[in-house]
């Protein structure tokens, strides 16, 4: 069984390198030749390839569950974030969305030159109040043009069962741009664990929440969709060889400002 991850693991690796080096050439015809609607698109399309491959070779599953996703449409999507599973997952139901990711990621080699094609709003997340701002003024230019903007509120990634602690920064966009939020809640780290090479086969479970307009504070209205995704995220099975999370145990506190 672990030889076989193991092996499967690698294939997903040795398969994605290809397709994202053969995908990456045709970037510069995508920002010659597309619209903007149509570079995002054509970004998403890498990662739900991604995303197929990732489910043949490692044997991933997902199941979804909840509301239907709000789709084409200008809403904050509040997801938690365990995982790099999820940063391809999220695009076969999103087709062209908006994400606020770290900087650094414009940085890598490959996909860090096709990553602007998506439009996305790349913050320093050690900026503190310039990111805030930031994601507060690119987010409403994406929200205007119609597109959904996904904020991870933690800010980096968590452990399979576990939620960190929400940034305020998806509730005061929504409430700035007069839109509403849409929870994202799964337990992806259970299979592709933050860190770890190794991919554990299994179904991934995905559910989004109802499609709601802020209705108190920032502060007050974080805390609720932070406990709705964290009871529905310790609701969910774990995958082979993760331990039931600790209730009781308080989550653990981020060292740098988030998303």
């Amino acid at each position: 069984m672990g030889l076989s991850m193991v092996l499967r693991s690698t294939l997903f690796y040795v398969g994605f390198t290809l397709w994202t080096l053969a995908y990456a050439p045709l970037t510069p015809l995508a920002w010659l030749l597309l619209s903007r609607t149509q570079r995002i698109a054509f970004c998403g399309l890498w990662a739900r390839v991604g995303a197929r491959w990732l489910s043949w070779s490692c044997g991933i599953g997902v199941d979804v569950q909840g509301e239907a996703p709000a789709r084409d449409r200008p809403v904050v999507l509040v997801c938690n974030h365990q995982s790099a599973l999820e940063t391809l997952l999220l695009w076969r139901y999103f087709p062209r969305m908006a994400v606020v990711l770290k900087a650094e990621l414009l940085r890598l080699p490959v996909i860090g030159w096709a990553l602007p094609l998506a439009w996305p709003i790349a913050i320093q997340r050690e900026a503190g109040r310039k990111a805030l701002e930031q994601v507060l003024s690119e987010g409403r230019k994406r929200l205007e043009a119609g597109l959904p903007v996904l904020i991870f509120p933690e800010g980096t990634r968590q452990a399979c069962g576990e939620v960190g602690r929400f940034h305020q920064s998806a509730v005061q966009l929504a409430r700035t741009c007069g839109v509403p939020i849409q929870t994202i809640a799964l337990n992806s780290g259970c299979f592709w664990p933050k860190g770890q090479w190794r991919k554990y086969p299994g179904t991934v479970r995905l559910e989004f929440g109802p499609v709601v307009p802020v209705s108190d504070s920032n502060a007050r209205f974080t805390a609720l969709l932070e406990a709705r995704i964290r009871s529905t995220v310790e609701a969910m099975p774990r995958g082979p060889g993760f331990p039931v999370a600790d209730a009781s145990r308080p989550p653990r506190r981020r060292r740098h400002p988030p998303q």
